[in-house]
């Protein structure tokens, strides 16, 4: 993909979260603490998948998958975020703009299609659990998140290549901590209609796709949790399910919140402070969800600790 256009505009300067001078000491902290136990905890979580030959199951897989992304994802925006609150100017130039906003692109959509895909094998353990062997085997789980990953590139790519195309010859300053497509669309001295059009579809295509999907799976699951009549199998399909629609919750609910439009004239901070939560708050607590409410990883992570003590 070029990075060249017709753009006079070489580096743009990223606000930040904050421009009150006040804030910006405790929220390099708070993001730098956030930014810490994002990379622990996902790095625990694939290392405890890979060490740990019980956890070598479909789920896990996606889980893992799922951490993958949350690690990257946080590597890709936290880091430059930080560099807002102690610079002067948080500069970034327009080819590393364009490289960031390719991979908070492709990690998000990726995102999206891994929950997808694990809502699905929860459906098929719950409601197919003779025929989960054969439907969830290695190579379809592959093949699902080879798809989550080539969708992902695709839609990253669609979004990017139609801001490459644009011109930036005005100002140059960023009002948010990352190059996302909203705040660039605003400072293009081009028309960007059918910009705003193919992101409308893309997204729009990504959200309708995956959430009906996740809905249809778990109207099937709640279907097949209420004919079943002990307490124990009941217990057991909850405790299969929480983690994941917690997961769930929080990633679409703040993404749908961020990208609501509102005629406020707040709208641009208000977007700024809830992309904060799919950007840094849902990558650090997704280890957390999935690791505090499961015994598979505490019976792990013990197994591990003792190895280690040994």
């Amino acid at each position: 993909m070029a990075m060249e256009n017709d753009s006079s505009v070489t580096e743009f300067i990223l606000v930040g979260f904050t421009d009150q001078p006040q804030f910006q000491l405790p929220f390099f902290f708070l993001f730098l603490l956030n930014y810490m136990v994002t990379v622990v905890g996902n790095l625990s979580l694939i290392n405890l998948i890979c060490l740990n030959p019980h956890l070598h199951t479909p789920m896990y897989f996606f889980i893992f998958n799922l951490s993958f992304i949350d690690l990257f994802h946080s590597l890709v925006i936290t880091p430059k975020m930080l560099m807002s609150f102690v610079l002067e100017k948080n500069i970034i130039s327009f080819e590393g703009c364009m490289t960031q906003l390719f991979f908070f692109c492709f990690f998000v959509h990726s995102e999206c299609y891994v929950l997808t895909a694990m809502a699905y094998d929860r459906f098929v353990a719950i409601c197919k659990p003779l025929l989960y062997t054969a439907n969830m085997c290695p190579q379809i789980c592959s093949l699902l998140m080879f798809g989550s990953y080539v969708m992902g590139f695709a839609g990253a790519m669609l979004h990017t290549g139609d801001m490459v195309r644009l011109s930036f010859c005005g100002s140059n300053i960023i009002n948010h901590y990352m190059c996302d497509i909203f705040p660039l669309l605003q400072l293009s001295c081009s028309s960007t209609y059918a910009n705003e059009l193919v992101d409308s579809i893309i997204v729009s295509t990504v959200v309708i796709i995956s959430s009906f999907i996740i809905f249809i799976s778990y109207a099937l699951i709640l279907s097949s949790i209420l004919q079943i009549s002990s307490a124990q199998g009941l217990s057991k399909a909850f405790s299969t399910c929480s983690s994941h629609i917690i997961t769930i919750a929080l990633f679409y609910g703040s993404g749908l919140f961020t990208h609501l439009k509102t005629s406020s004239s707040g709208s641009e901070d208000q977007g700024k402070f809830l992309s904060v939560f799919y950007t840094n708050v849902v990558p650090m607590l997704n280890p957390l969800i999935y690791s505090l409410r499961n015994k598979d990883v505490k019976l792990a992570l013990e197994k591990t600790l003792k190895r280690i003590a040994n």
